[in-house]
């Protein structure tokens, strides 16, 4: 058929892009009321008001490697500059977040309409493998020597951390896949077991498994544990790297002695290694609608878990070691630690707190703090000598809890994140002699900001000290789904719901 010739009536596809105006048509002329004269545009009309937009970029370098939502970031514990993002797009980087020896400095539109373009951070390597989106990433420690993805595709894949810039993407040289989604993943801080990560999945499992590329299978499976009924939401490790924490969208909590270092101290129950375990069957504790966040004070001694309605739960955890860092422990490894595939398992433990006198006030609650009106997302607190938690959520809002004055809130920044949820609260671990105080906040607004912890309620702004944008917002798309702060908190590095990763220079305070 030609171009020109009659097609069937029922079908509004042209056949040529010729077809889309006819020529006479746009000759015809509309009247006005003067030959030259602009017809004016109704109010009423769509589009007929002008939005002006303010566009602002703080940051100081970005990465824009990602064709999609960047859903997790991680850094390496010694070499800060190096971090890592994987995403929507089914993939992982590292790239090097040293901003470019002559930075241009960011602009605001009205001081700069048309700044100079600044070009991409290099992909440092490009890590490949999952079939579905990379939601969590994580170096080892305590060297780094080595980078773990996991993804919705519920496969756990290893790489090794690259000394130099790599032109290839690589392939992971260990791989696991156990369960159907994977919800997060952390590195384990215990340094007489390097190189372990543990894993939540959505079927409530949970696994830890330790590196060793010298083994016949580098991937070990130390433990897996089956208690909890519903999605495991989050986890977190005590400092020592001894007890790892998990909670469920089932509302419960469980505290997993990995090593058996508990067991060696006479500590956990003989019919599993939950040294502490409290679920929803306990009213005090019950959360209604699931348990989404997990802390560990940096002493060890509390944890604290945060839930649907702005609920909270602080839970006392049995003590591993005494002052001056001595382990209470035999020193024995537990008999769970580096076991092979499936022989870690087990599917008993306790519903409550352990019996054990010496445990104290392990497994007893000890806050129920309810402050905020929607979901916790996240949990911090301070280093010493601050004994503060803050709780970022849903509704927006920032709550500061006096850990050492019965929990009592010192803060409510309630606009913390203009009504936008809280993803991520951090507070700044600079060291004995750092900035301590200072806490970092994002959220789906787009906006990471700095809070200054110190002073009372009464804190001017809420005790804002900086801010930083650069992300689209709006909740649309274009919100702040992480951080990493390394290196005494000098710099910000983002993971962007808008596929793009931003360096912040954030000066001490």
């Amino acid at each position: 058929m030609s171009a020109h010739e009659p097609h069937d009536e029922d079908s509004n596809v042209p056949e040529d892009d010729d077809e889309m105006f006819n020529p006479e048509d746009m000759e015809e002329e509309f009247e006005g009321e003067g030959e030259g004269e602009d017809m004016p545009m109704s109010d009423d009309e769509e589009g007929g008001a002008m939005e002006e937009i303010m566009l602002q970029n703080d940051s100081i370098a970005h990465f824009d490697g990602h064709k999609d939502s960047i859903f997790c970031i991680a850094q390496h514990p010694t070499h800060p500059q190096l971090v890592a993002t994987g995403g929507g797009d089914d993939v992982a980087y590292l790239f090097d977040c040293t901003p470019p020896q002559a930075p241009v400095l960011p602009a605001s539109y009205e001081s700069n309409p048309q700044p100079v373009e600044r070009h991409s951070q290099e992909a440092y390597v490009k890590l490949e493998g999952h079939t579905d989106s990379v939601n969590a990433i994580a170096f080892s420690l305590p060297e780094g020597n080595f980078v773990a993805t996991a993804g919705l595709d519920g496969r756990l894949n290893v790489y090794r951390t690259p000394q130099q810039p790599q032109a290839e993407s690589a392939k992971a040289f260990a791989s696991a896949a156990e369960v159907e989604e994977i919800n997060w993943l952390l590195p384990c801080p215990n340094p007489t077991y390097p190189n372990t990560f543990a894993l939540g999945a959505n079927d409530g499992s949970v696994w830890v498994y330790t590196v060793n590329e010298q083994d016949a299978t580098p991937l070990t499976i130390v433990q897996a544990f089956y208690l909890h009924q519903a999605s495991c939401t989050a986890g977190a490790w005590t400092p020592d790297g001894k007890m790892l924490c998990t909670v469920s969208e089932d509302s419960s909590l469980y505290v997993w002695d990995v090593f058996g270092d508990a067991a060696a101290a006479g500590l956990a129950n003989p019919s599993g290694q939950a040294v502490v375990g409290l679920t929803g069957d306990d009213e005090r504790f019950l959360i209604e609608g699931g348990l989404y966040s997990v802390a560990v004070s940096p002493g060890g001694a509390l944890v604290a878990v945060g839930g649907a309605e702005g609920q909270i739960r602080v839970v006392g955890l049995p003590r591993l070691s005494i002052p001056g860092g001595q382990s209470v422990t035999s020193g024995a490894k537990g008999a769970g630690a580096r076991g092979k595939a499936g022989g870690g398992k087990q599917s008993g433990g306790p519903r409550g707190g352990q019996s054990t006198a010496a445990s104290g006030q392990s497994g007893v609650i000890l806050a129920a703090l309810a402050a905020q009106s929607d979901g916790i997302e996240t949990l911090s607190f301070a280093q010493p000598p601050l004994t503060l938690l803050a709780a970022g959520s849903v509704d927006g809002s920032i709550a500061l809890f006096d850990v050492a004055h019965n929990f009592a809130i010192r803060r409510h920044i309630r606009d913390a994140h203009e009504e936008e949820a809280v993803i991520k609260v951090e507070f700044v671990n600079a060291g004995q002699n750092g900035n301590n105080w200072m806490l970092t906040s994002c959220g789906n607004d787009g906006v990471v900001r700095r809070w200054d912890v110190r002073g009372g309620t009464a804190a001017a702004n809420g005790g804002l000290s900086g801010e930083w944008r650069g992300h689209r917002g709006g909740g649309e798309g274009g919100g702040v789904m992480g951080f990493v702060q390394g290196g005494g908190g000098r710099a910000i590095v983002t993971a962007g719901d808008d596929s793009v990763s931003l360096v912040f220079n954030a000066p001490p305070q």
